[in-house]
């Protein structure tokens, strides 16, 4: 498929396919944030001492998530780019 052959309709299917690309990987960074800042909000405060082993669990859990949403949103780009044969 060239440039030529796509409809109004097919730019507008790609369009959305990669703002949901990005939707998933905000979904990705927000669920990073919530885990860290709850991870060293749980750490820090000192009547949730019972709690530090989550509170680690969810600081050392954070940086994957964000990788693997950083991991998705480049592979996916990556298919949209390859499949169509756009610069997106």
């Amino acid at each position: 498929m060239n440039e030529k052959q796509l409809t109004s309709r097919d730019w507008l299917a790609i369009e959305r396919t990669k703002l949901a690309n990005e939707r998933t990987f905000l979904a990705y960074f927000r669920t990073f944030i919530v885990f860290l800042g709850s991870g060293i909000t749980i750490l820090k405060l000192e009547f949730l001492t019972e709690l530090k082993t989550f509170g680690f669990i969810l600081t050392i859990i954070s940086p994957i998530v964000l990788i693997i949403g950083v991991f998705r949103l480049f592979s996916v780009k990556k298919k949209i780019k390859k499949y169509h044969k756009l610069k997106c």
